[in-house]
């Protein structure tokens, strides 16, 4: 039987950035796969992170910087980035950008792993 998503569940975060996951571990249980909306503020940043799962960045508006490598990619309005579990990545957003966040398996705060802010 299909399942309707009527509305996301609102993640907090530190920073002014929204997270809504529709599909994931705190919306439907699910541990495969997480979609979520993203909402980043002008001059949003988080800490690098070396996680355990792939995620597909694809930006509505805006451009979020991702730094991976040594290098940095702008990822802007129409476009799509996939960083994969294992490598080292920093998001910022120098404009507000709006992008939907697919991690495999499904993003959650203990495989993210994060670096002290």
């Amino acid at each position: 039987m299909p399942l309707l998503i009527t509305e996301p569940n609102r993640i907090p975060v530190p920073g002014g950035k929204s997270i809504d996951e529709y599909v994931g571990r705190v919306r439907t249980n699910s541990s495969a796969v997480s979609v979520a909306r993203m909402v980043a503020p002008a001059g949003w940043s988080e800490p690098a992170q070396t996680p355990e799962f792939d995620e597909i960045t694809l930006v509505l508006s805006g451009t979020v910087q991702v730094e991976c490598d040594g290098a940095t990619i702008l990822v802007g309005a129409g476009q799509a980035l996939i960083t994969y579990a294992g490598e080292r990545v920093r998001f910022t957003a120098a404009e507000t950008a709006e992008y939907v966040a697919i991690c495999l398996p499904a993003f959650g705060p203990d495989l993210a792993h994060r670096d002290p802010e």
